[in-house]
């Protein structure tokens, strides 16, 4: 019987025995996670589908570090993915001079029926998990996460001091945390 690994023991696996294996399961596991992540960020399918490839490039040449002591795997592929995604529309905004007229393109994709399922539940605790914060918490998370401002730029568009954004960031995300959990959110954290 064979033992399954963690996403440590793959990691360890990709960055020092360049196991392809290793990367597929990784790949498999979060690709669906990164790229509702970055879609959500970017708005723009072509934006997040490469997302999903840089991330995992990264993974693959060594260029991302992971330190297992600074917290979960899946939390710092989602902190990689926000900085792809954030470095992608930074290139875009600086290129770009045609406003894309056809935002809603349909998505051909490989995914069941419980697949969506399962993202439609978890997107829909997740919305009710935050509509449970308070109005600042929701205000920090959105602009954070979702818009890509730094901590730094939040302080200054909101005229609330760097420690009360990175407080109110905290204790978002432990709320965040803790409702999902009671929702039967994955004990992997992946959805936060």
């Amino acid at each position: 019987m064979s033992q399954q690994l963690t996403d440590i023991d793959l990691y360890h696996k990709v960055v020092h025995e360049q196991d392809a294996q290793a990367l597929r399961q990784l790949y498999q596991k979060y690709e669906k996670l990164i790229y509702s992540f970055s879609y959500k960020m970017t708005q723009d399918q072509e934006v997040a589908e490469e997302a999903i490839q840089e991330v995992f490039l990264k993974l693959w040449k060594k260029h991302a570090p992971y330190d297992q002591s600074k917290g979960k795997f899946s939390s710092w592929l989602l902190t990689m993915t926000r900085n792809t995604c954030l470095d992608a529309l930074r290139k875009r905004n600086r290129h770009e001079t045609v406003e894309y007229i056809e935002k809603d393109t349909l998505r051909v994709s490989e995914e069941t029926p419980a697949d969506i399922l399962e993202w439609k539940e978890r997107g829909s605790a997740i919305q009710e998990c935050m509509s449970a914060l308070k109005e600042e918490q929701q205000q920090i998370v959105q602009l954070f996460y979702f818009n890509g401002l730094t901590q730094q730029a939040i302080s200054k568009k909101t005229d609330t001091p760097l420690g009360t954004i990175k407080g109110r960031i905290r204790l978002a995300l432990k709320h965040l945390k803790a409702c999902l959990k009671g929702k039967g959110g994955h004990e992997d954290d992946s959805a936060v």
